[in-house]
């Protein structure tokens, strides 16, 4: 896998197709776990059609967290190719968010089965070289 970091705006919106919440609430790093998993990983998701990248990260972070009141602030856009993944070196652009949650609600119905709030990063991730790499731009925000 190979990741690499934009400034924002050298990516065009139109091109990105995932959004990314680096997430902290009450001083600890908010993590997520799919019903179907042992891994722990940042929320974020797709963009669907006609959405703004904005709203992508403000729907993913309140499905995936349950997060009624939080700030967003866009860190950097990013790319990934995984040839072993998709057979092909065709890169994939998402946006990298970071969040101080203020509230968080009940857990909507989703994929997402539990939240889990973390001191760093968790040993036990989903994507360990991608949500490292993401930890470490948003890590000074905090």
């Amino acid at each position: 896998m190979k990741v690499e970091f934009y400034e924002l705006g050298k990516v065009d919106e139109e091109s990105l197709k995932c959004a990314v919440i680096s997430s902290v609430y009450k001083g600890k790093w908010i993590y997520v776990r799919e019903e179907q998993s042992e891994t722990w990983e940042i929320p974020g998701g797709h963009r669907e059609i006609g959405e703004s990248i904005v709203n992508t990260a403000k729907r993913e972070l309140f499905e995936e967290t349950g997060a009624k009141e939080f700030n967003l602030i866009p860190v950097c856009d990013y790319s990934i190719c995984d040839f072993y993944m998709n057979n092909s070196n065709d890169k994939s652009y998402g946006r990298l968010f970071f969040s101080e949650v203020k509230e968080i609600g009940g857990l909507p119905i989703s994929e997402i089965c539990e939240i889990m709030m973390f001191d760093g990063l968790p040993e036990n991730l989903t994507y360990p070289e991608l949500n490292s790499l993401m930890y470490k731009k948003t890590f000074h925000l905090k």
